[in-house]
């Protein structure tokens, strides 16, 4: 199983140390940007349950999404691909904004009512970290199959 993160504005082999990672979560003067201004960032596994030495769609991947904005929170996207799976969550926040955007600093439209607090989504990360890649369980999901369509306008 190879691990893979795009964190600080690189990417690099591996996970960034939880205690690297919690301040862009819970320190107020970093919140909205996970470092040089970047509003995203992202969790990567290649080959869970025993299928690193298979390619394409036989091996299983998973990857954790993460948008941030300072006054809306955290959205984050989880998925696992691969081997028969095609699972893709994201976080669930006040469902009733889910026509309001937000524009990420790429230029993306990111709807605010899937984006949850900074506290919150830190528990989400930190558990996925410590689980290797498991659907985190501290905070609700909505499958993106029962999102409205054009949630995501860009999609």
């Amino acid at each position: 199983m190879k691990k893979r993160n795009v964190f600080s504005s690189k990417s690099r082999d591996g996970w960034p140390d939880l205690r690297e990672m919690e301040p862009y979560f819970l320190n107020p003067e970093r919140q909205g940007r996970f470092e040089r201004g970047s509003d995203g960032a992202s969790l990567t596994i290649e080959g869970v349950n025993g299928t690193e030495h298979l390619s394409g769609k036989d091996r299983i991947n998973v990857e954790l999404l993460m948008w941030s904005d300072r006054h809306h929170g955290v959205m984050l996207i989880y998925s696992k691909v691969g081997g028969g799976y095609r699972e893709v969550y994201t976080s669930e926040g006040n469902l009733i904004r889910l026509r309001e955007y937000v524009l990420t600093r790429h230029g993306d439209e990111m709807p605010i009512g899937l984006y949850i607090p900074f506290h919150k989504a830190w528990e989400a990360v930190r558990e996925f970290v410590e689980t290797d890649g498991q659907l985190p369980r501290s905070i609700e999901w909505i499958a993106n199959e029962d999102l409205p369509p054009n949630t995501f306008p860009q999609s």
